[in-house]
């Protein structure tokens, strides 16, 4: 196993096991504060780590070395099944939003959403880079995708805050959920991108 393939797959582990411990904590604490902001903030966490466990598919299945067709191949299947999850993601935070402005849901204030959001503002910039940058060094388009669905986790992280803050200070109900369909809108356009590129 190279170590390229090495730091590839301990990225792709620590995405998901970033994302899972983000999304149970996020939950638990959802239902013990009843907040349905958190929530949707957990099951998000949930649903981003779908990306990082196809990279742990395609670097557990291949190293990057191997025969240049068949790291082709697969290249293109993760890169297809990274952008479906782009727009698993997009939905979801679509059918949040919406939902939030339709019912006027202002966001609940939680110590422990805020730490989470913070935590993700440190974790998420540095993981994006480090991907970002050993997917162009060694090739890997799907790697390159997956870096910016970390990319978008950090945007919902500074959305959430935003809310918060704006909630706090100005008393504007709306803004996280306005924020959250720009965002939603961005990653979109981020799957549609990726997918275009794995049928290259």
């Amino acid at each position: 196993m190279t170590p390229a393939r090495n730091r590839a797959l301990a990225l792709s582990i620590f995405t998901v096991g970033y994302n899972v411990a983000e999304g149970v904590i996020a939950v638990v604490a959802s239902s013990l504060a009843g907040s349905s902001a958190l929530l949707g903030f957990g099951l998000d966490s949930f649903i981003e780590s779908l990306s990082g466990m196809v990279m742990i598919w395609r670097f557990w299945k291949y190293d990057v070395d191997s025969g240049e067709e068949e790291v082709e191949a697969i290249e293109k299947k993760a890169s297809r099944l990274v952008a479906y999850s782009f727009f698993i993601l997009a939905a979801y935070v679509v059918f949040e939003a919406v939902g939030a402005l339709v019912r006027q849901e202002a966001p609940e204030i939680s110590v422990i959403g805020i730490a989470l959001a913070i935590a993700s503002l440190i974790v998420m910039p540095v993981l994006f880079l480090l991907k970002y940058r050993l997917g162009k060094s060694i090739g890997s388009k799907s790697l390159v995708a997956d870096s910016k669905e970390t990319l978008a986790c950090l945007f919902l992280s500074v959305a959430l805050l935003a809310g918060l803050v704006a909630f706090y200070i100005w008393r504007l109900w709306w803004i996280d959920s306005a924020c959250a369909l720009v965002i939603a809108m961005l990653i979109l356009r981020e799957g549609v991108e990726t997918l275009r590129e794995s049928n290259e």
